[in-house]
């Protein structure tokens, strides 16, 4: 689960990690008061952020929704020191449509406002907390290229990335902490509170369950504090049911209304841009799945895993999710008959494809226990099914039906 930035700064405070002060507005008649309430901590400039579910705000670019065409502003993230401004710039990027590399040519609309301090610094740091699943560890990644997207950074200059693997039996080490300032070339009170600032920052990152935490940039303040000027956080899902306040922090008008629809199913969806719609059971298996149709031609519509239980209702609600989706014109059936029978899922197949009244192609292709009854089954009903014999036999069938 992601959540804005303003949210991440809250959670961010609670663990006393030194944060970017600001408001968040949810409607322009707010914006005066927030101003004010800045005004009164003794903040006299201000930055306007806009609040989307994507990286590259900044850089980012604001139409207006009536007319798509019409550029009504350049950044979605801008600094004054004007009141008057601020203002402006509140009035200009909310209800605006954002286009950020991230989020494609539709962008996203822009719901909220942070409208927070303007800080003064000599320097602009990147640091991230993740899983590499590699080592199974949490690695915290530094770099002194902050402000700059870390794939870019990646990609030109990786010597610039400094890491470090946290063992998850004994946590961050106050000399792991040591040698990513010093890595970092910070120096007398900077690598003070670098040290402290990393330290309750990892800890934010373990107790809240998060997937991934960067804050890019982190800066150095003139006055040598270290402040996270941005804050991105994201959660495993599977850990929400003991992060009750986290998992409000929810905002469902930045998921795709196709992946709202499926998680009320227990269903892990994706949307992709391709036409071919997916239904598999198992992540792996359906990893493997979108790969062969790449291979065959093909464009994989979605990501579909329906479980390992996969019947009757579970492939109804998988031909409800997919059918949503105007671009597919076929759809590839692919399931391993492990914890269920294949005559069983064949079954439910059938029924569902009668109840839902299917009317693109369909390639099944059935592995497992009782796979020649559940072919039987298939060839037998009447319906516009088309049924492999393996998984690239599938992928063939089903870029071949979109040809014809």
């Amino acid at each position: 689960m992601k959540i804005h930035e303003f949210q991440a700064k809250e959670i961010l405070k609670k663990y006393n990690v030194p944060v970017q002060d600001g408001i968040a507005v949810k409607d322009l008649s707010e914006v005066d008061n927030a101003i004010s309430q800045l005004q009164q901590r003794g903040i006299n400039q201000f930055v306007v952020k806009s609040q989307i579910h994507a990286g590259g705000r900044g850089k980012g670019k604001l139409y207006n929704p009536e007319n798509k065409n019409e550029l009504v502003l350049e950044g979605g993230v801008k600094f004054t020191t004007s009141v008057e401004k601020a203002k402006e710039y509140a009035q200009k990027i909310f209800g605006n449509i954002l286009v950020t590399h991230q989020t494609g040519p539709d962008g996203k609309k822009v719901k909220t406002l942070f409208i927070a301090e303007g800080l003064d610094y000599k320097k602009e740091l990147y640091l991230g907390i993740l899983l590499d699943r590699a080592v199974s560890k949490n690695v915290i990644m530094a770099s002194t290229e902050g402000g700059v997207e870390i794939e870019k950074v990646a990609a030109e200059t990786p010597e610039k990335i400094i890491k470090a693997w946290i063992d998850p039996l004994i946590g961050l080490q106050p000399y792991q902490a040591r040698e990513l300032a010093f890595s970092l070339g910070l120096e007398n009170n900077s690598f003070k509170n670098f040290v402290k600032f990393i330290s309750v920052l990892y800890k934010a990152y373990t107790e809240t369950d998060s997937s991934l935490l960067e804050i890019n940039p982190l800066v150095i303040t003139n006055d040598d504090r270290v402040v996270a000027l941005d804050a991105k956080m994201n959660f495993d899902d599977n850990a929400l049911y003991r992060q009750k306040e986290i998992a409000d922090f929810r905002d469902l008008d930045e998921e795709d209304p196709l992946e709202i629809e499926a998680s009320k199913f227990n269903l892990n969806y994706i949307k992709l841009d391709g036409n071919v719609g997916c239904m598999v059971n198992g992540a792996g298996l359906a990893m493997a799945t979108m790969d062969i149709i790449k291979l065959a031609g093909g464009e994989p519509a979605n990501f579909l895993d329906v479980g390992g239980g996969a019947n009757k209702t579970t492939v109804a609600n998988g031909f409800k999710i997919i059918l949503f989706d105007p671009n597919v014109k076929a759809i590839l059936i692919n399931i391993f008959g492990g914890i269920v029978r294949c005559d069983r899922v064949a079954q439910g197949v059938i029924d569902a494809a009668n109840e839902m009244q299917v009317r693109v192609p369909i390639v099944i292709r059935l592995e497992g226990t009782n796979a020649k009854e559940a072919a039987d089954l298939l060839n037998e009903s009447g319906l516009n099914f088309e049924v492999a014999e393996s998984l690239k036999d599938a992928a063939e069938k089903v870029t071949s039906v979109l040809n014809n």
